[in-house]
């Protein structure tokens, strides 16, 4: 009988090769196109809340979601849309205090 650690060592061996020998297709991601935009629905499955549309004709008539109009259609950027929910991101406490700390000086 051969020594136990020689078998597993083969096998580890086999298992390396053959793990070498797999090649992988790699697909670039496309970046992200900050410059795209975005119709009603598309705006509706990108948000993080996903609102109805409703909800948001009614941010666009009190103004709160950066919008373009072109005819009929309303039209976001993503760009824009990216910002505006950045914009609503609260501070920590250590960026407040920092803050106020810059500003006594």
């Amino acid at each position: 009988m051969s020594n136990p650690f020689d078998l597993i060592d083969a096998r580890l061996s086999n298992i390396e090769s053959l793990l070498i020998d797999l090649k992988f297709p790699v697909t670039p991601t496309p970046a992200p196109d900050p410059e795209r935009w975005m119709n009603l629905q598309e705006l509706c499955d990108y948000l993080p809340d996903h609102p109805k549309p409703q909800t948001v004709y009614s941010w666009v008539s009190n103004k709160v979601i950066p919008v373009n109009k072109g005819s009929k259609h309303l039209r976001f950027l993503k760009s824009e849309i990216d910002q505006w929910l950045k914009s609503g991101r609260r501070k920590t406490f250590a960026e407040m205090q920092a803050e106020t700390s810059k500003r006594g000086r």
